[in-house]
């Protein structure tokens, strides 16, 4: 990675770490930060304790000092005491800081991701959409998770690698003492040469670390891509096992979740092929770590210039000085995961940024509420103002083909309107721009202020919980009693009176004609200002469909209606419509169409 790419990566990072560190959270952050920070210090305090023992300790087994080692013995075991409680609750209170983090960001994202229809429009995002969009939920629970714990583990290892070199880097300069030797007749004294030496030998292994381990980066990358590509594909095969059992699609489901799972394999076999080199530079540089300090240090302690505690210390030293300056190489597999997962929180992060901003200026839709005392030109006397008010509406597709254009629509408090065409000629998503979440096109949708709008797709959403929270969403209180069930029997849902408390997969359990019933049911629970009908009943016979547009018409009669269909059963229902002429132009009838 160059400093340019390097530069870009960091500022990416900080966008996504900082807003925690400055949030309501703060406080408890810091502490916790602080403590632990204050915790490692105390455990690298308590390993020069244990390296200066080493030299007491093997000295008193050169002279042979019974009541000394014994002593020493005990010392040793108050001093493992003291640092395994400080690992202990540096330790917890680690993960107390990693669990409070996720907790902050995952809720974070959360809350950016269903804000102003951001998970809609991200598909809609630019140059970032293919790459920040794909499996949302693992970005989510996921990356979240992986980058809040690891960026605590590799910044608290790195604050321990540079504590501990610079603990370590004075006992290991004042043990070592000069080297003296002799080169072409000329006479060369090196003070502190294990210094010297552990700082070539961990230069020369990271440099070479790096070039084997590089790839591991993009690796990890797609691993996890690809890892998320097959569990949604598993996921969308459990959410639609009925429909690929009646249409004994398993052969074709196999093949693509096979194709899936060989990119799963594929890139797998690679990292593994490339963490092989690595592991093996990497447990022969640290296994000729154990005895390079022996081979350096060895002449001083035959020449008795220092005794065998002398020697133990410098080995110990000599290894907490590798072990610091080998931080990059030993955590390198860490380091590249780590780099992978924020790569994928960037690109999601971006996204959204762009969803966001564009949903706050790109839309040239103006959404508006209605003055009072204003008077709808189709409305009759009653009326003060109509439910919905359009003017010069156009919406067009993504790649600028225009669906409508120029389209005027007035509707007054219990009026209902049938919007009809051609299949592909645009209702559906004329309904999603006046819901506000299709993003292209032009045009003001004014409603009066505070009314509630209820959309009725032709397959209702059934979030996961009760039936009871099924039928009542998105309502915030679940009504109860007698009302509740009479709305049950009246949209001939009583027959699941005694299912309302229980938890299953309702969009699997329950019939395409159900689920249409359970979408009238809400209608009448929330009881709309105006209420959008998307083929809501196109799942019903005939009579069906009647009866709940009698009851519709007779519950909620203030309720203005906008329906699509292609039923010519509908007309009845509807005082006007609004038909699809083809070259996105539409006509308004003031009778329903015939």
């Amino acid at each position: 990675m160059n400093n340019s790419r390097s530069i870009e990566f960091m500022r990416a990072f900080w966008r996504l770490a900082s807003p925690f560190w400055r949030s309501e959270e703060r406080f408890a952050a810091w502490a916790l930060l602080a403590s632990v920070i204050a915790l490692n210090l105390g455990s690298v305090y308590m390993l020069v304790q244990i390296n200066s023992w080493y030299n007491a300790f093997y000295n008193t087994i050169q002279t042979y000092d019974q009541p000394g080692f014994v002593a020493l013995l005990w010392y040793f075991l108050f001093l493992a005491a003291v640092y395994i409680l400080i690992v202990v609750y540096q330790s917890y209170l680690n993960q107390m800081l990693q669990i409070r983090w996720r907790r902050w960001l995952t809720g974070r994202y959360v809350d950016r991701w269903l804000s102003e229809q951001i998970h809609y429009r991200m598909q809609f995002a630019g140059e970032h959409a293919q790459a920040g969009t794909d499996n949302p939920d693992q970005r989510i629970s996921e990356d979240v998770r992986l980058m809040c714990d690891q960026t605590l583990d590799i910044g608290l290892g790195l604050m321990n690698a540079v504590v501990t070199l610079a603990s370590f880097v004075f006992v290991l300069w004042n043990l070592s003492g000069p080297a003296e030797f002799t080169l072409a007749g000329v006479d060369f004294t090196v003070p502190g040469y294990m210094v010297w030496a552990a700082v070539l030998y961990s230069a020369l292994g990271t440099w070479i670390a790096n070039l084997i381990g590089r790839p591991l980066v993009r690796l990890n990358f797609m691993q996890q891509r690809f890892e998320a590509d097959f569990r949604y594909g598993l996921m969308r095969l459990r959410e639609n096992s009925e429909g690929v059992a009646l249409y004994r699609g398993e052969g074709v489901e196999r093949a693509r979740l096979g194709e899936r799972f060989g990119q799963v394999f594929s890139n797998y076999w690679q990292l593994m092929e490339r963490q092989k080199k690595l592991t093996w530079f990497l447990n022969g540089y640290n296994q000729l770590a154990l005895v390079f300090p022996f081979m350096v240090a060895a002449p001083r302690f035959f020449a008795k210039e220092i005794q065998l505690g002398g020697l133990m210390q410098i080995s110990s030293a000599f290894g907490q000085v590798h072990s610091s300056l080998s931080y990059l190489i030993n955590a390198y597999t860490l380091l590249a995961t780590w780099k992978a997962t924020v790569d994928r929180l960037t690109g999601f992060d971006a996204t959204m940024r762009e969803a966001e901003a564009y949903a706050r200026t790109g839309d040239r839709f103006d959404f508006e509420v209605l003055e009072p005392g204003r008077v709808s030109q189709t409305a009759d006397a009653r009326t003060q103002m109509p439910a919905l008010e359009v003017r010069n509406l156009t919406v067009a597709l993504p790649d600028g083909r225009k669906l409508v254009d120029g389209l005027d629509l007035d509707v007054a408090p219990g009026e209902a309107v049938l919007v009809s065409g051609a299949s592909g000629s645009g209702k559906s998503t004329m309904l999603r721009a006046l819901a506000g979440i299709w993003p292209f096109g032009h045009g003001s949708v004014r409603m009066p202020e505070r009314a509630r709008v209820l959309f009725l797709p032709q397959r209702p959403y059934l979030p996961l919980g009760t039936l009871r929270a099924a039928i009542c969403y998105p309502l915030a209180t679940q009504p109860e009693g007698a009302q509740f069930n009479l709305v049950l029997a009246r949209c001939g849902l009583a027959h699941l009176a005694h299912r309302l408390d229980d938890t299953d997969q309702w969009a699997r359990v329950l019939s395409g004609g159900e689920q249409q019933r359970v979408g009238f049911a809400r209608a009448l629970l929330v009881r709309p200002a105006l209420l959008f009908l998307d083929e809501a009943t196109s799942a019903l016979d005939e009579p069906s469909e009647a009866a709940l547009y009698a009851l519709l018409r007779e519950t909620l009669p203030d309720t203005a209606v906008v329906s699509i269909g292609h039923r010519s059963s509908l007309r009845r229902w509807h005082a006007s419509g609004v038909s699809a002429q083809g070259d996105a132009h539409w006509t308004r009838d003031l009778a329903a169409p015939a």
